[in-house]
């Protein structure tokens, strides 16, 4: 059997999350090295784009979180077999990256910079990209957004959104997302009780 390693920030969330969700979900062991800041800043040279998630299969390293999304998620069987779900599915996944690129600017920014700065995204791109979810999320069936079942973009929805309602990223109200897509919150809820995200999460404890 192959050797996996994910490096990524120490912290239950973020990119590598449903990366690491989805390895228990296959009951796949896997060296889940997590790094702080100062452990990152020493190494991140050493990764082929200065940055993480990282995984490592047999020793070859892999960069961008989306394909190990894919790849993991094969190995897990929630990713669908069907070609056009499995768009639906990339689709998803390709969404909430862009959600990440765009707050991730704002992340060094202090005081009234990142006030303004969070204020546009909340007025703009960020209603625009929940609302969109939505859409996809009906167009999906309702409750899962493809394949009529869990799949890995419903984990990264997942993460997403619980960092959203948080409460962590200041000038973001903590209940957007419930006020804008409350289908995203039941989506959410329905996920963190699925048995198997309940188990990782078990284990983590």
């Amino acid at each position: 059997m192959a050797k996996y390693k994910l490096i990524y920030f120490d912290f239950d969330g973020g990119r590598g999350e449903p990366v690491r969700i989805a390895f228990h979900i296959a009951g796949i062991e896997f060296e889940d090295e997590r790094l702080n800041f100062a452990e990152f800043t020493a190494m991140r040279e050493s990764t082929p784009f200065h940055s993480v998630p990282v995984l490592e299969i047999d020793g070859t390293t892999v960069t961008q979180s989306n394909a190990h999304c894919r790849f993991v998620g094969k190995l897990a069987n929630i990713y669908p077999e069907d070609d056009l779900q499995a768009l639906y599915c990339d689709e998803v996944l390709d969404v909430i990256e862009e959600i990440s690129h765009r707050i991730s600017p704002t992340m060094s920014m202090k005081g009234d910079e990142q006030r303004t700065a969070r204020g546009k995204l909340v007025e703009g791109t960020l209603s625009t990209y929940l609302r969109g979810l939505a859409g996809l999320l009906k167009r999906g069936g309702g409750k899962y957004f493809a394949n009529g079942s869990l799949t890995i973009a419903d984990l990264k929805v997942f993460v997403q959104v619980r960092w959203l309602r948080s409460g962590k990223l200041d000038h973001i109200p903590k209940d957007l997302v419930d006020r804008l897509a409350p289908s995203l919150v039941q989506h959410y809820e329905r996920v963190a009780k699925d048995p198997r995200v309940v188990a990782y999460y078990a284990s983590r404890a």
